[in-house]
């Protein structure tokens, strides 16, 4: 029998947070089937989009993942023709990651799905920007970034 104190998975607010995620991914995979792409990579692509040229390492810090698991993700939109890579001339150790002009044009038919998911969501939580605050302070807190 359970403590009258625990409230149950459905109060958690770590559950909440999971259970919101996967049905964000879910009300993408379609729309993204259009695009041929992941979340992942949808993601990946809205950085690029905002900064073409990010290397490796600022992908996989901005996307929260490890190098690791950004390094196969480009090289598959590199397969798909929507970005090439190359060694930093300042240092070689980096790799920049840049848009094809087929990746470029890619961008309009992706914001329209964002304005899709936007539609489905409603802007009480897509543009609640208190929302995001907090939840991107909770993400800092977790990783151990107090800045």
């Amino acid at each position: 029998m359970a403590d009258k104190d625990d409230k149950g998975l459905d109060h958690q607010l770590c559950f909440a947070i999971y259970a919101t995620s996967l049905a964000f991914t879910r009300a993408y995979r379609p729309l993204l089937e259009e695009l041929d792409l992941t979340y992942p990579q949808y993601l990946a692509m809205r950085l690029l989009w905002a900064e073409d040229g990010l290397t490796v390492g600022q992908l996989a810090e901005r996307l929260a993942l490890e190098s690791g698991t950004v390094t196969p993700l480009i090289k598959r939109l590199e397969q798909a023709g929507l970005v090439t890579r190359c060694r930093s001339r300042i240092d070689e150790r980096q790799v920049n990651v840049h848009l094809t002009e087929k990746g470029v044009g890619l961008k309009p038919v992706a914001d329209q799905l964002n304005d899709d998911v936007k539609g489905l969501v409603g802007p009480r939580f897509i543009d609640d920007a208190a929302l995001i605050e907090t939840l991107q302070a909770l993400r800092k807190v977790l990783v151990g970034d107090s800045h």
